[in-house]
């Protein structure tokens, strides 16, 4: 069988997603992730008398604890089927990345496991987010002078 015959065949099994409907969904999800965030930030200001800077600090450790949490009870990926990237491309979708790392090699000890291969599928997002910043702040210097 030739690829072109094998990529013939395979198109008529995959599903066809629609695009549209995902990018639609992904929106709305990441929208209530958003409002959700700035929910517990005005419940933390105005119950909890906590000034705005710590609040969003602690709506941060909030939301990767539950994203967390989820990971490791095992339903955040059939969440993540229907959410889309509304769930994943959030810092909940960081904490999912890590934690089922984490629980992937839990069976190889603390220091081999778990410590070895926390950031194994998170590691290129923190390289290449620092390896941006720091180009995107060479830019920012040179351009607009710091």
């Amino acid at each position: 069988m030739n690829k072109e015959r094998y990529k013939e065949l395979t198109n008529k099994i995959i599903p066809k997603e629609d695009k549209v409907k995902n990018g639609l969904t992904a929106f709305f999800i990441g929208g209530l992730i958003g409002f959700l965030g700035q929910l517990i930030v005005f419940v933390l200001e105005k119950v909890f008398n906590v000034p705005y800077k710590d609040a969003t600090s602690i709506m941060i450790v909030i939301l990767i604890f539950l994203a967390s949490l989820f990971t490791a009870l095992g339903f955040f990926d059939n969440l993540v089927s229907k959410a889309k990237a509304g769930l994943i491309v959030p810092i909940t979708g960081f904490a999912h990345a890590m934690t089922s790392s984490m629980i992937d090699y839990k069976k190889e000890g603390l220091i081999t496991g778990i410590g070895a291969n926390a950031f194994k599928l998170t590691g290129s997002v923190i390289l290449y987010g620092v390896v941006s910043a720091y180009v995107f702040g060479i830019i920012r210097y040179l351009f607009f002078g710091g």
